[in-house]
């Protein structure tokens, strides 16, 4: 089944343009989902628009209001907001060209697919993706997505391009807040080498096929059970936490008992010399 795109609109670089369509590059499709049912009688429950005064509402009587203060709003038709659209409601416009290390993962959000929309958009577009393949940079670009302009990151990905929204500089905490309670602490040299150890021993390749949602699967073999009749219940048992005493002892254990993928002696993978440190959220915007 061919995905539909969640946006369609044209990538502009200066005076170059072409039709492009984005695409989710996440499903959500596994997710176990719950509806809300009567307790006696199991009829799923309908969400009633009601008014605290007149009762019942008809979705046609709905208008949009803002908040300005307790109890009052600004009222604003539909007419009115599609007034104020942007440019970036139908096109991604390449601003700015940066370093993939400048970003600060705080800011990267969710991931879309970029490509052409329709074969004669092909040789523009392919133009665009390869020469930033050659200077191995991130495109900045603005467009406007579920009625929010959205900073776009994009990246040459095979014969497209993938595309990250980017939150915006207020939606980034700063990391001050929580990080400048932790209390200074000198931490052993004997401990961090050991730690060091079980690193080296639990290194390997990233591999997403192995990894499951194991909350999830038990939802699922928890509904697969009842619908056959059996019932059945998940726990799952709270780790214990290492007492400062003990850290020593453990450390030792792990690095007995640490498995990881198996390496033939002396075959330790060469390790990518260290990018530059990016941005910390608190000091500079995306």
């Amino acid at each position: 089944m061919a995905l539909r795109p969640t946006w369609q609109g044209h990538l502009r670089l200066s005076l170059v343009t072409c039709p492009v369509a984005l695409y989710t590059a996440i499903s959500p499709r596994g997710d176990v989902h719950f509806n809300m049912l009567h307790k006696s009688t199991n009829n799923r429950i309908r969400m009633i628009p009601t008014d605290p005064e007149t009762g019942p509402v008809e979705r046609s009587d709905i208008v949009k209001g803002y908040e300005v203060e307790k109890g009052r709003y600004v009222v604003v038709s539909q007419d009115e907001i599609d007034s104020v659209k942007l440019e970036s409601t139908r096109t991604i416009d390449i601003e700015r060209f940066v370093d993939r290390s400048e970003i600060d993962r705080l800011y990267w959000n969710d991931p879309y697919f970029l490509a052409p929309d329709g074969k004669m958009a092909a040789e523009a577009f392919s133009v665009i993706r390869e020469a930033m393949a050659r200077q191995d940079r991130i495109a900045l670009g603005r467009v406007v997505l579920h009625q929010r302009e959205r900073l776009l990151a994009l990246e040459p990905r095979d014969e497209g391009m993938v595309a990250f929204s980017l939150r915006t500089r207020d939606e980034v905490r700063d990391p001050g807040q929580v990080f400048d309670q932790i209390p200074e602490v000198k931490a052993d040299a004997k401990m961090i080498a050991i730690a060091e150890k079980i690193i080296d021993q639990l290194e390997g390749p990233f591999d997403p096929t192995g990894f499951t949602d194991r909350y999830e699967e038990a939802l699922k073999a928890l509904i697969k059970a009842k619908e056959g009749g059996k019932g059945r219940t998940v726990s799952v048992d709270e780790p214990k936490d290492t007492d400062a005493s003990d850290l020593m002892e453990q450390l030792r254990r792990s690095l007995g008992q640490s498995g990881g993928p198996s390496r033939r002696a002396g075959s330790r993978p060469e390790r990518k010399p260290a990018r530059r440190k990016p941005a910390t959220a608190s000091r500079k915007r995306a």
